[in-house]
């Protein structure tokens, strides 16, 4: 197993009322709401099914109660951590898509072009890729080769980690959708030293919808 990749489920938190409403949470300590629980206990045994040996988390409520349901299907001790936390998002937390674009238009339109005009007490996009990567690449180096960890994170976090880890521009990065809540993203890490080589294994993984059946 000495050249088996070692690998990182990234698993966004459940959702909360804020998801429910549109409003940007950023590091508002917002708690998961009656779906987001169901979402977490669903989701939880798909991901232990992966058999990690480690689970780590932002320290946020509702990726900590996310958190707690991995736990409970792994028997793996949770360890927090606030660099896994979503974007500061400064002025415009708490704000609707629609709210934002009526206070602050440059920035909205610069937002759905995909860019990011900072408002006061908004982290860059660059920014949060060196913090949450940091913690990523920690993660890892805690694996032997074959083994697999979990990090409940959040969307903004996730999507733009895999980015920074993939060497990919925020216009490639851009044709990736946003994780469902209670998605997640598998990446897989190859090599050693300076001959590290990230990999995109999966995006946005969903607990099968027991209602569908394909035609």
């Amino acid at each position: 197993m000495s050249d088996a990749p070692r690998r990182l489920i990234l698993l966004r938190h459940g959702q909360t009322a804020w998801n429910a409403e549109g409003r940007a949470q950023g590091h508002s300590d917002i708690e998961l709401d009656d779906s987001g629980h169901e979402q977490a206990r669903d989701a939880a045994p798909w991901v232990a099914a992966y058999q990690p040996v480690a689970l780590w988390s932002s320290d946020l409520a509702r990726a900590r109660q996310t958190a707690a349901y991995v736990a409970k299907e792994t028997g793996l001790s949770a360890v927090f951590d606030e660099r896994l936390r979503e974007f500061a998002l400064g002025e415009r937390t708490g704000l609707t898509n629609e709210e934002f674009g009526e206070r602050f238009p440059e920035q909205y339109a610069a937002f759905r072009e995909g860019r990011w005009d900072p408002l006061p007490g908004m982290e860059t996009t660059e920014e949060l890729g060196v913090r949450v990567t940091a913690a990523l690449e920690e993660l890892a180096d805690t694996l032997s080769p074959g083994e697999t960890a979990v990090a409940v994170a959040h969307g903004g976090a996730i999507k733009v980690s895999v980015m920074a880890l993939l060497g990919w521009t925020p216009e490639i990065a851009q044709a990736l959708r946003h994780l469902s809540n209670c998605g997640w993203a598998v990446l897989e890490l190859e090599g050693s030293g300076g001959g590290r080589c990230w990999r995109l294994a999966a995006w946005n993984r969903v607990v099968p919808d027991p209602d569908f059946t394909s035609s």
